[in-house]
Parts: C-alpha cells; sequence; structure tokens
C-alpha cells in the first residue's frame, strides 16, 4: 500500500505506541509484505526466523518486537505485537468505508462506461472509457479498470486476499491479515460470470491486458497474469502466482502459489500445476508433467493387463 503522501516515522511510531530506534528524520512512503517491500516501505515481523530476512531486504522501516542489529540508514519501531501494529496503521490510513450509491466516494468512470442495474462500484475505484458492467457485479474499493473492459453479473472484483497471521499461543490460531492491495484490470480484458479476483494483501493483484477470464474462477492475491491469456471455467489460481504472457489455463486447472507459468505454456483441462513450468510447453496431468509424456504413460498403463498375462505365462 502506498500512502498518499510520506508520513514522518515519528507519526508512525506514535501512531502504533513504537519506541523508535535508529533513522528517526524519515518518512514511510507505504506499508507493504517482506517480498514487495521497496525503498521508504514499513514492514512487519513477529518471528526471529524472519528478523533478519526483513533488516536486509528494502525496507527502511522494520515494526519488530525485539531490538537487534540494523543498518543506520533504517529504523526499528520495537512493539510487543508487530502484527497488530500492522493492522492499526492499515486501518488508520485505509479504513474500511460504506457504499453510500452506486458509485462510492471518489470513484469515476470514462466516456462509454455502461454500469447496469444492481451493479456496485466502490469508493476510490477508477473505470476507463468504453467499458460494460453487469448487473449484481460488485467492484470492490481501490480497484482500477482500464478501457474497454467487460466484468459479467456476480462477479467480485477486489475481495479480501485469503490470508492470516498464525499464533498457536492465542485462542483463535488465524487472525486475518487486513488487506490494502489492490486490484488492476488493464485495457480489453474480460472477467465472465461469478468470478472472484483478490486484491493484493498490501500490493496489487494484476490481470494483463486483452487477457480473457470465462466462469467461475478464482484468482488469489497478489497474483500477476500476463497480456493475452486465457483461463477456463472454473480455474483456481493461489497466491503470488505469476503467469506470464499468453498462458492457458483450461477447464478445472487447479495453479499452486508462488509459482511460474511461462510464457505461452497451455495447460490442459483438470491438471493441476504444483511447480514453475517452462514456456511454450504442453502441460496435462497431476502433478503436470508435459503432455507428450503423460500420452505415453496412459498407453503403457492401458497395456499392463497384456504385459501381465506374458509374465504369468512365463
Amino acid at each position: 500500500m502506498r500512502f498518499a503522501q510520506p508520513v514522518p516515522i515519528t507519526e508512525i511510531a506514535s501512531l502504533i505506541g513504537a519506541q523508535l530506534i535508529g533513522n528517526t528524520n524519515g518518512a514511510a512512503t507505504g506499508i507493504n509484505e517482506i517480498h514487495k517491500v521497496e525503498l521508504g516501505d514499513l514492514v512487519f515481523v513477529d518471528h526471529p526466523k524472519y528478523y533478519q530476512k526483513c533488516i536486509q531486504s528494502d525496507a527502511t522501516y522494520i515494526i519488530i518486537n525485539e531490538a537487534t542489529d540494523f543498518p543506520e540508514h533504517k529504523a526499528l519501531l520495537l512493539v510487543d505485537q508487530p502484527f497488530e501494529a500492522y493492522l492499526s496503521i492499515v486501518n488508520h490510513f485505509q479504513p474500511v468505508q460504506p457504499v453510500t450509491s452506486v458509485m462510492g466516494v471518489g470513484s469515476s468512470a470514462g466516456a462509454g462506461t455502461t454500469i447496469m442495474h444492481g451493479a456496485v462500484i466502490g469508493n476510490n475505484v477508477q473505470i476507463g472509457d468504453n467499458c460494460t458492467i453487469y448487473p449484481n457485479a460488485v467492484i470492490m474499493d481501490h480497484t482500477v479498470i482500464g478501457n474497454n473492459v467487460i466484468i459479467q453479473s456476480g462477479t467480485v472484483i477486489g475481495s479480501d486476499a485469503f490470508y492470516y497471521n498464525k499464533k498457536t499461543n492465542r485462542p483463535v490460531y488465524f487472525k486475518k491479515m487486513q488487506s490494502c492491495g489492490r486490484v488492476v484490470l488493464e485495457d480489453f480484458v474480460e472477467i465472465g460470470a461469478n468470478c472472484t479476483i483478490d486484491r493484493g494483501v498490501t500490493a496489487d493483484t494484476v490481470i494483463g491486458a486483452g487477457t480473457k477470464i470465462d466462469n467461475l474462477v478464482h484468482v488469489g492475491h497478489d497474483v500477476a497474469i500476463g497480456k493475452n491469456c486465457l483461463i477456463a471455467a472454473q480455474v483456481g489460481i493461489a497466491g503470488a502466482t505469476v503467469l506470464e504472457d499468453e498462458v492457458i489455463l483450461w477447464g478445472q486447472v487447479g495453479v499452486n502459489k508462488t509459482i511460474t507459468i511461462g510464457k505461452g505454456a497451455e495447460v490442459m483441462g483438470q491438471s493441476g500445476v504444483t511447480n514453475t513450468l517452462a514456456p511454450g510447453g504442453k502441460y496435462f496431468g497431476l502433478p503436470a508433467e508435459p503432455a507428450m509424456n503423460k500420452k505415453r504413460e496412459s498407453v503403457w498403463v492401458k497395456r499392463i493387463p497384456e504385459l501381465w498375462e506374458k509374465v504369468m505365462k512365463g
């Protein structure tokens, strides 16, 4: 999440009741997850396993529950509960606001755009020219939609990430990590009916220009889908996965989290993608492998009764 303007780190420390150690004169430009941070960002860490990863990341300001060594140009914000401090910052700078009309506060739609009866447009949504939003589609806060985009009925764009902080020393193990990212739909994207596209936890979920998505597809948080991809019905894509340009996923394909499917790859229906796939190939099966390998395997499986009979006859 980017702040509207840099916020003095002393103000952040005061907001969360933190002891500020190190560079006290700087200003934070946003708050992000460890794999998304940039210079000027805040990040939180609450487990010693990840202390050094956060300290050595691009983040300038680290919300942490134990003092440790750090570069002199950075600062620690020392608190007992870094996760709760993160939630406080998100809720302060991006509070949940009700939508009081069809078009939320601060939202806009370009020339030639049609928003049909029953659609709900959240706050601070940007919609480009010549788009069509069908009845009962829901566009949540801070979504960015390009030109010539079609969103069919029942689809939700910008739902919260399925992302939780786990601690076994509290009554409720899983505590919701408040999503403050966005969904960005580039030009000429089409989204079918009853799809769900989660916003990023702190950054963006992106659907590239020209990509077409069928009905009943789920796209997880922080997914980056390239240009001119084709995704058929009932596909599920887990969080932080990358689909490069021109990827095709046929019906009921399941894709694991944090992997990459290379440019131009095609995955046949009902396959399960568990690892990164190379560009340009055709894949099938669970786990998904080159389709020709699976075809050969199928031929040999069909021959098992014949081979068994030969073995038994000696």
